[in-house]
């Protein structure tokens, strides 16, 4: 088996600051990260759904959809909007670290921004495992692609593996539950994607001052061969994402764990998390009702505007 990769997300712990950019990106090739991510995302593609600006409940008084305003989530996300000119620095920021860049597109307007920057890889959020048509146009782009499938159906995940069999392509179980518990992780289902891929990872969103790196080290035990996990470099509190991220020697740690054959892995964490067992869930599952209010909010979160028409990702751009 080759080595695991390592995937060290910047996501938005970057708070929009170039330099600490920069710091994230040395300190997560210092620390034995093989990738480290930005996203494509772009402030002025996200959508207004109504709907989300209030919240609806059920008349037993359960949610029926997540109150999420656009009016406060656009201004949050202004902020931290990269331009290209920076996405272009990233790229050979990162060949200069002595690491490799990725990204995740997000919409159509970005893939085509994005293509031709030097990434030489490409992410799918899990709300993009069933954007087919996306996912055809990223494979002629890039031979490289890592697809999480958290709130994905099972015959999504099978479709999208059909579409990719021709690229190097990761399936990467995750759950998005932000953060995950243990109890919650089903780390059982890497064997159900192995199925439609030798090459099957995990997604971790688990709050490392809880629960410590056990979620990832479990499934690097279980055989999984990419993690990715959210990086920073700044106070848990300090930005949206940092309860869910990890150090750089909490990376350092897991890059070590990692190296260590699958046997040592498994017996260390065996000693670490005596509970080990109630993270392995299910194979075969159903997706929880949090999952559920979190796809219909995240899939169409961005869409990209064609000829004043709205397109989103499970649409055909042509």
């Amino acid at each position: 088996m080759s080595r695991p990769i390592l995937i060290a997300e910047c996501c938005q712990n970057h708070n929009g600051d170039k330099e600490i950019l920069r710091t994230m990106i040395h300190s997560a090739a210092e620390n034995g990260a093989d990738y480290v991510k930005i996203q494509a995302i772009r402030s002025s593609e996200l959508t207004h759904r109504t709907r989300f600006d209030e919240g609806e409940l059920h008349p037993d008084g359960s949610t029926k959809t997540i109150k999420r305003p656009y009016a406060a989530e656009k201004e949050r996300l202004a902020k931290l909007d990269l331009d290209l000119d920076t996405e272009k620095w990233f790229v050979e920021e990162c060949i200069s670290a002595g690491i490799a860049p990725l990204t995740t597109v997000f919409s159509w307007a970005s893939l085509y921004e994005v293509k031709d920057l030097g990434y030489e890889a490409v992410k799918v959020a899990s709300y993009d495992c069933a954007s087919f048509p996306l996912l055809e146009t990223l494979s002629k782009y890039w031979s490289t692609i890592f697809v999480s499938t958290g709130s994905t159906f099972d015959e999504e995940i099978e479709k999208a593996a059909r579409i990719l069999s021709h690229v190097d392509f990761h399936l990467l179980h995750c759950v998005t539950i932000y953060p995950t518990p243990l109890q919650e992780l089903h780390l059982s289902r890497l064997n159900f994607l192995r199925r439609f891929s030798h090459q099957v990872g995990y997604s971790d969103h688990s709050k490392p001052a809880e629960t410590k790196l056990w979620a990832s080290k479990l499934a690097l035990a279980l055989g999984a061969s990419c993690i990715e996990r959210h990086y920073t470099i700044l106070e848990a509190d300090e930005s949206r994402d940092g309860p869910v991220s990890i150090t750089p020697s909490m990376l350092k740690e897991l890059r070590e764990f990692a190296d260590m054959p699958r046997r040592d892995r498994m017996m260390s964490i065996k000693e670490e998390y005596p509970e080990w067992r109630e993270a392995l869930g299910h194979s075969n599952r159903s997706l929880s009702p949090t999952e559920l209010l979190n796809r219909d909010y995240y899939r169409g979160r961005f869409a990209s505007t064609k000829a004043d028409q709205t397109i989103y990702n499970w649409e055909a751009w042509n």
